[in-house]
């Protein structure tokens, strides 16, 4: 079993709404919820990894991006673990995807090994964090991905679903941990 798998937040387990701080707005993506439920039936930790710089540039408050969260967790039950960059790009913090650092603090606080954590995303960002941070990745194209981040990916899925059912695979056939050449599987 992978150590941990990581969702990013918008395109990945709900639709994609810019700067959303609205929970009324939050609608789940297709065969999120068994996903996840899927995980939690074989006692796979689940987490957030979610860039939300709208609270840098003061378009959302903390608060409005918690009650996003929680609206997800009501819609997928319960999470866990939220690790949320707060930070505008041009912060050049660590933690803000494709840098490691939000992976990273999510596998640390779960108690599990990036190198066999599983990080599931929509863009090339979110799967250069994991790749980063020693993590393997797997992307679900959405509408936004773009045909060069499809094409750089090591490993795709058409839903979220299919995503989760192959980062078990991958983890039950020793898939995990850093390939040759560096970056996760």
């Amino acid at each position: 079993m992978p150590s941990a798998v990581l969702f990013d937040r918008d395109g990945t387990l709900v639709e994609d709404v810019p700067y959303n701080g609205d929970p009324g707005r939050v609608r789940a993506m297709p065969a999120a919820r068994e996903a996840v439920a899927l995980l939690r039936g074989l006692g796979v930790p689940v987490a957030v990894v979610s860039n939300q710089s709208g609270v840098g540039r003061g378009l959302l408050t903390r608060l409005q991006v918690r009650a996003v969260a929680d609206r997800v967790d009501a819609l997928l039950g319960p999470l866990g673990l939220w690790a949320v960059c707060p930070h505008r790009p041009d912060e050049d913090c660590g933690c803000r995807k494709p840098a490691p650092g939000l992976v990273l603090a999510a596998c640390a606080a779960l108690g599990a090994d990036p190198r066999r954590a599983v990080v599931i995303g929509d863009i090339g960002a979110d799967l250069a964090a994991a790749r980063a941070a020693g993590a393997g990745a797997v992307l679900v194209p959405t509408g936004a991905t773009r045909s060069e981040e499809v094409g750089a990916a090591r490993h795709t899925a058409p839903d979220l679903l299919a995503a989760v059912r192959l980062a078990l695979a991958l983890a039950r056939d020793g898939a995990s941990g850093p390939a040759p050449g560096g970056g996760g599987w």
